[in-house]
């Protein structure tokens, strides 16, 4: 089976086996002298919490016909609590919560969307919190109580300050509620307090859609002003709603975000509740909503909460609850709530940062010898250590390459032998659709969970024969199934520019990879818009060219005949670089027959500054223009035209594009998927029907069983035939207004939240660009910002086979608007290089990190030549002495025969003795000198830190009536210990000083 995504991440810096029971420490590279950073690893490296049962998020059924989806921690784990969607309303992404804190220094992700509370659903009708969250040392947590029958879900959100200081909290509660001004405009049509503004005056609100079909919703929202804990403000729950108002028309006046603000006492719990309630459809049902509003602000629905949980609510009016005792409440209520996981390492031991930096750059220091791959390489991995996992993380990759550094390696020993090219040593992350023969491939689905190809694609077998690291495997929509979000069996891809957005989809963690540094550049696909949404959403360049220019070899299908597989970087340079070595024809892709007559002989020919001097740019106005949002994207767009003017341009005004007629309705998908699996003896299912219709699809990806046919030879042709129609239509239309390219936005509004399920709300894309429909070459290159800030790209589109001149005419308005933005919440990281090994013998290995530790607390030291001797056995003594030392207990004096008063440990051994934790023999003495073993040793820790706990894991060699059973299943429950791969626990055997170490450390932390 295929680890899950945590298990995965371990192998950032875990890349061996052995039979050692501290195989989990092992590490890529050392990490001096954090043993922390290991335990962390193996907790919480990705963050994601444990997972539900459930193959997706869970949705739950309410008596008036409303199906509520629920974001929990089941796949795709984006466990923000939010609302995805309620059926028959107009809801979308509600209901979570932006927090921030004033805590000192201000965290990573303060003011944005909280997630990663590991939601796990009762069977019920609760959402229980199993790991708290942790802002500014503000730990968080979420419970959501469904009343199907009330047609209600209570949102219960804790605060408790751990830090030394009070803090100030402030908290968003809200989302989505309809979108543009027309029958999807949700609009306020009642309050508690009788107008149409929601102000501290109001304890609910009514949102309804002019669509009568639609269920309206209500929200309720605690005791109303007078009360100090009522409602603060609006604000606008996909911008900043602590900084942008709630509009109170246009499209923005969908997006609700609730205000409290709660001060906090160090030790302290505050907490919030609040109501969101369904309705029936029509004038009715909105009057029932009301109601049952009504009765909810009178009586709240606190079921299920304890009174220390009651005592803690900060937006009720605790004194007007009925038969609830006020002075029932301690002066200060701390909440028993579940640990957060431990935080990453946010440091480096490379050397050299590469934040930011283009595969140019690179290359230059490279060659330089400021730096080698292996440094280049080790850099990425911490980056990805550092930002990709935890609730807060970006959740860009799958899978990380166990060898990563040994490619690296072999780069640098490449270069060394003379041997040079733009992608030597140069790490390149790849999407989970595209195979790679020595990390699984699962298209994003856990249906393949465990997959792994035996070859790699085109594309990759190219990369690697450069040179270049093939560090990853980055997160897809479920077989590239969405272009609105990234989405997979595994995880949720953030956004790196604005880490509440979505990442768009379906080469979103390729995008991100880039955009934070993870990696310098990624493959990714496009079959609609999957290279260059998420490309504009991270403000990089992309370039699609024209059909069959590049193999698909070895990639999972969505639409075969249109599906593409292209480069994302920082730079038009670098995507020259990349396509000068995975363009042309593969022999084995029937597309890519006529690649090799068309494709530039070296890309970077092609990049002059002076591409667009004396040329024509063709612009259709109805393609900058959205027909819901209105914040001025489009009119921003326009505005560069200048740019390209500037650039010598002249820009033609166009109708809109002709068609090719009807496309033909075949089986593109199940011929692609007929053409990957003839690729591999053991791919696990017979056809693309049966994989899309397995069990373990995400719930709404899943599709009947149908048995289709893949396509005729006559269907072959007669869809090669529509494509290249459409390309002869479209050069026709373009030689008609004499222009060389079209240009067409990016995106034509702001980028939204990534907790929705409609497209409308990831950000308008509906530009008509012809890209994939025709297959045509498109470059896209960032040009600057939105009135809001969001960033805006150009796609130039040129005819087919024009692909050269097309990515000149990119690389030259990128040197024009130089636009790119860089991300504030993947900063460099501290660097930390590695120091030289305190001793001779420990070096890489594998308890390295731990060794030190113990050593830096002065709890163990080396020999005097200069060596640790890991594998050697402890002495009873030497364990006596540094279990004392670490307790911090007084010498005391030994009873025992052998252990005279001046032996060196005697007054260790006498407090151990002392304390009931090492005891001698029957014969009255302790032996000093003799070796301890693990069941010895297990009974140490057990006593010395009075640990607890039966394991459910077993050793075949540990029986229940052993003595030594009821300690080493409190030392495997407390995950101080998991044995040896074989099962075995191995009691008698001697303990090195090595596995000493390791227990000791962990035991500690």
């Amino acid at each position: 089976m295929m680890p899950t995504s945590n298990d995965v991440k371990k192998r950032i810096r875990s890349p061996r086996n052995s039979a050692s029971e501290a195989d989990e420490a092992r590490c890529v590279h050392r990490r001096k002298p954090r043993f922390l950073a290991l335990i962390v690893m193996m907790v919480a490296i990705i963050g994601l919490a444990p997972m539900n049962s459930a193959l997706a998020l869970m949705s739950l059924p309410s008596d008036n016909g409303v199906e509520w989806e629920f974001h929990d921690a089941a796949p795709p784990n984006l466990d923000t609590g939010s609302i995805r969607r309620a059926s028959g309303t107009p809801m979308q992404g509600f209901g979570n919560i932006f927090v921030q804190v004033s805590t000192s220094p201000e965290p990573r992700l303060n003011g944005e969307m909280m997630r990663g509370f590991g939601l796990e659903f009762d069977g019920d009708n609760t959402f229980e919190t199993n790991q708290s969250v942790n802002l500014g040392d503000v730990l968080i947590t979420r419970e959501i109580y469904f009343d199907e029958e009330a047609n209600t879900a209570r949102f219960f959100d804790t605060f408790t300050n751990i830090a030394d200081e009070s803090v100030t909290v402030d908290v968003s509660f809200g989302g989505s509620v309809g979108y543009g001004t027309g029958d999807n405009h949700g609009a306020i049509q009642a309050t508690s307090s009788g107008d149409l503004e929601v102000d501290g005056d109001d304890a609910w609100l009514l949102v309804a859609t002019p669509d009568e079909e639609n269920h309206p919703v209500g929200v309720v929202l605690g005791s109303p002003e007078p009360f100090a804990g009522a409602l603060q403000g609006t604000g606008n729950q996909q911008r900043n709603p602590f900084e942008t108002p709630l509009a109170t028309t246009g499209h923005e006046a969908n997006f609700f975000g609730f205000l409290h603000q709660l001060e906090i006492e160090p030790g302290e719990t505050k907490s919030l509740a609040r109501f969101v309630v369904t309705g029936e459809a029509g004038e009715e049902g909105a009057g029932q909503t009301v109601a049952s509003m009504e009765q909810l602000a009178e009586q709240p629905d606190f079921t299920n909460l304890t009174t220390e949980e009651l005592c803690t609510i900060g937006n009720w009016d605790l004194a007007q609850l009925p038969q609830f005792d006020e002075a029932a409440c301690p002066e200060l209520t701390r909440l028993d709530v579940p640990q957060a996981p431990a935080e990453a390492d946010m440091y480096t031991t490379a050397e050299y940062d590469v934040t930011n930096k283009t595969i140019a750059e690179l290359q230059r220091d490279l060659a330089a010898g400021v730096t080698t791959s292996e440094e280049i390489t080790r850099a990425y991995l911490d980056r990805i250590a550092a930002y990709d996992g935890g609730p807060l993380g970006f959740h860009a990759f799958i899978h990380v390459a166990e060898d990563a550094l040994e490619q690296a390696r072999a780069a640098d020993q490449a270069r060394s032998n003379g041997e040079e090219g733009a992608l030597l040593g140069i790490p390149i992350a790849i999407k989970d659709i595209i195979d790679t023969k020595d990390m699984p491939t699962t298209g994003g689905s856990r249906a393949l969970d465990g997959w792994e190809p035996k070859a790699d694609a085109y594309q990759v077998e190219q990369l690697r024969e450069a040179g270049a690291v093939i560090i990853g495997k980055t997160n897809t929509s479920e077989f590239a199934n969405s272009g609105s979000f990234s989405e997979s069996g595994w995880m949720q891809t953030w956004n790196a520019l604005y880490p509440s957005k979505t990442s768009f989809g379906s080469s979103g963690g390729s995008a991100v990879s880039v955009a934070t540094s993870m990696a310098p550049a990624a493959l990714g696909s496009q079959t609609g818009v999957s290279l260059y949404a998420p490309t504009v959403g991270s403000s990089l360049t992309t370039f699609r060219g024209t059909d069959g220019m590049a193999s698909v070899r070895g990639v999972m299908p969505l639409t075969w005949g249109q599906d593409y597989v292209g480069p994302i970087a920082r730079t038009v340079t670098d995507l020259a670089y990349l396509l000068n070595v995975t363009a042309g024809t593969d022999e084995l892709d029937m597309l890519t027959a006529d690649a090799d007559s068309y494709k530039p002989d070296d890309w970077t020919e092609y990049l002059d500054r002076n591409a667009l001097e004396g040329k024509r740019i063709g612009y259709i106005p109805s393609s900058f223009e959205s027909s819901y949002a209105d914040d001025g994207t489009g009119e921003a767009t326009i505005e560069h035209f200048a740019d390209l003017e500037a650039g010598g341009a002249t820009m033609i005004e166009m109708s809109e594009p002709p068609s090719a007629g009807d496309r033909p309705s075949l089986n593109m998908n199940g011929e692609g998927w007929a053409r990957y699996i003839e690729l591999h003896e053991d791919f696990p299912y017979e056809n693309g029907e049966q994989v899309r219709s397995s069990p373990d699809v995400l719930l709404y990806n899943q599709r009947e069983y149908e048995e289709r046919a893949r396509m005729t030879e006559e269907e072959v042709e007669q869809w090669m035939e529509y494509r290249a129609r459409y390309k002869e239509v479209i050069a026709e239309w373009m030689d008609e207004y004499e222009v060389d390219v079209v240009v067409y936005p990016g995106f034509i509004s702001d980028v939204y939240n990534n907790d929705s399920a409609a497209s409308q709300l990831t950000a308008d894309r509906a530009t008509g660009v012809l890209t994939s429909n025709v297959g045509l070459p498109t470059v896209v290159v960032p040009v600057g910002v939105n009135p809001h800030g969001y960033s805006i790209s150009m796609q130039l589109v040129g005819r087919a086979w024009d692909d050269g001149d097309v990515l000149g005419m990119g690389y030259a308005l990128e040197q024009l608007t130089q636009a790119q933005l860089l991300t504030e919440f993947a900063p460099p990281l501290e660097q930390r290089p590695i120091e030289e090994p305190r001793f001779t013998d420990v070096g890489s290995h594998w308890a390295a990190d731990y060794i030190d530790s113990l050593v830096e607390l002065g709890l163990i030291s080396g020999y005097p030549d200069g060596t640790f001797r890991p594998n050697a056995s402890i002495s009873r003594a030497e364990a006596a002495r540094i279990i004392a030392r670490e307790l911090g207990l007084e010498a005391g004096e030994s009873t025992f025969a052998d252990v005279a008063a001046g032996h060196w440990a005697a007054g260790d051994i006498g407090a151990v003795e002392s304390a009931g934790i090492l005891t001698g023999y029957p014969d009255g003495t302790f032996k000093p000198d003799g070796r301890l073993s693990r069941q010895e040793m297990a009974v140490i820790l057990v006593r010395a830190y009075e640990l607890s706990g039966d394991s459910s894991d077993s050793f075949s060699d540990v029986s229940e009536d052993s003595w030594s059973y009821p300690y080493i299943a409190a030392l495997t429950s407390n995950n101080i210990t998991s044995g040896y791969l074989d099962g075995t626990f191995r009691p008698q055997r001697d303990i090195t000083r090595a596995e000493f170490s390791v227990m000791v450390a962990r035991v500690i932390e």
